[in-house]
């Protein structure tokens, strides 16, 4: 069966039902959805009972690129910077030092294992660098375990932070594969050129996005994830463009606008959840249409002992030495080891290759699969386990939610206050988003006469109104009361 404009929309939404029935099928067996997911696309495939032919590498990418910018734009909106600010700069060395230690170990492992030039070697070395923590926390969530201290903000930004490290590797050694007279200073300065515009634009499209989404006063609050997802593209875009990294820039931009005070900022970030969902399922079902089952069967003795070597060896040894500057338990580094799920990126990775012509492209791609899907196959279903056995989890506590706490986060947020918006108060006349309200407390109802309003960004602060504030502790309140009075 060949896809046509005709049958797509109907082949695509009966695969995204089997995929969502999947998915919560497999949180009560705990393993992860992206298997599930991958599994579904390889049954409907040319080669299953689907009979569906997919072989467009090209169109595979493209819909890989527009996966991960929603996937990391999300991320980067769902990180709270309070959180990981204490670890950032463990993140920061796993997801630059870690990964250049992965690529590298694996490289050179692969160059004996295999008939892969050492370039070729670093190439697969490269694409499966990275790590996907998506399936994790799916594992997580589906055996109610929780970590202890500061291990799942360091999983988090690691996961959400080394996949533009892994594409600028992949981008240097595809040309280094298709120049090797290229020299060792060219790459040098790739780095630094797309690393230092990733960096920058991202942060400065956040800011100019934080200012537009604020000021733009759209007519229908549904408007405003669109308006999220232009920022998401344009940053991404205009930073690829410009020769630096997008997926840096888009998730540094979404990083700063999820810590930002922003209009109906609750309805972007649930857009924004869904939107990741959608795209993980789409991305994980193209890549399973991708790949030809008969084409992996060859690779799958060099695949699994290259992915031993990754969960093992590789792993372990640039997780040690990256967190080799900072004060850690040793059964922490271990278990942040068995993390390292490599999950779809690489196989969107495996594209870049097989679209620039490499010779061997056709067979790291069905390398890396295989490495992907044992990886999440062997380290995600095993999570729980080897969470407990280095007592790194918590037993998880079901309770009820108080309003307060819905309304606020998952923490504890008790303090209640109602105050009255005097004459001539400096707040009056004024849009919540433009008050320097501190980030501890939300209005969380206004009382307006005989009127109750629940408030946005957009509303505006009238004299003799009553808030009701809701905060983490009575500091903060006693701010808000010196702010409005």
């Amino acid at each position: 069966m060949s896809l046509t404009t005709e049958n797509f929309l109907l082949i695509g939404s009966i695969l995204l039902f089997i995929s969502i029935l999947a998915g919560k099928t497999s949180y009560r067996f705990g393993v992860p959805a992206l298997v599930l997911f991958l599994a579904i696309g390889m049954l409907a495939g040319y080669e299953g009972i689907g009979g569906i032919y997919f072989d467009d590498p090209k169109t595979a990418q493209f819909i890989g690129i527009i996966a991960l910018n929603f996937i990391l734009f999300s991320g980067g909106l769902d990180t709270s910077w309070s959180t990981v600010r204490p670890i950032v700069w463990q993140g920061f060395s796993l997801s630059t030092l870690g990964v250049i230690l992965t690529a590298v170990s694996v490289g050179f492992f692969a160059y004996f294992v295999t008939d892969c030039t050492i370039y070729e070697g670093l190439l697969l070395g490269a694409i499966v660098s990275s790590t996907d923590a998506a399936a994790v926390f799916s594992v997580l969530r589906s055996k109610k375990l929780a970590l202890k201290r500061k291990l799942r903000p360091t999983l988090e930004l690691e996961s959400g932070s080394n996949d533009p490290m892994a594409y600028f590797l992949t981008i240097a050694f595809t040309g280094l594969v298709l120049n090797q007279d290229a020299k060792l200073a060219s790459i040098v300065l790739l780095f630094f050129k797309q690393f230092i515009l990733g960096g920058l634009i991202g942060y400065f499209i956040g800011r100019l996005g934080k200012l537009i989404i604020n000021n733009i006063q759209l007519a229908y609050e549904g408007l405003y994830p669109v308006l999220a997802i232009a920022v998401m593209f344009f940053s991404f875009s205009f930073t690829d463009f410009l020769g630096g990294n997008g997926f840096l820039s888009v998730y540094i931009t979404g990083l700063y606008l999820g810590n930002q005070y922003l209009i109906h900022k609750k309805s972007i970030i649930q857009q924004f959840d869904g939107f990741a969902w959608l795209m993980q399922i789409v991305m994980f079902l193209t890549l399973g249409l991708l790949v030809f089952p008969s084409q992996v069967l060859p690779v799958i003795s060099a695949g699994l002992i290259i992915s031993l070597f990754i969960m093992l060896i590789a792993r372990p040894l640039s997780v040690f030495i990256s967190l080799s500057f900072f004060k850690m338990n040793n059964r922490y580094r271990w278990f942040i080891s068995w993390v390292g799920l490599r999950g779809a990126v690489p196989i969107v990775l495996a594209t870049y290759p097989l679209i620039a012509g490499v010779e061997k492209s056709p067979l790291i791609f069905n390398i890396v699969f295989f490495i992907s899907l044992t990886s999440v196959l062997i380290q995600g279903t095993t999570l729980p386990l080897v969470a407990k056995m280095f007592n790194v989890s918590l037993p998880a506590r079901v309770k009820p939610k108080s309003p307060v706490e819905m309304l606020l986060s998952e923490d504890e947020k008790s303090e209640f206050i109602e105050i009255a918006v005097p004459n001539n108060s400096p707040v009056a006349g004024k849009r919540i988003i433009d008050i320097d309200f501190p980030k501890k407390a939300i209005i969380a109802m206004i009382i307006r006469g005989d009127k109750f309003i629940t408030p946005g960004g957009s509303t505006v602060i009238k004299e003799n109104d009553v808030l009701m504030v809701i905060s983490e502790d009575i500091e903060t309140l006693e701010q808000v009361k010196s702010l409005i009075n």
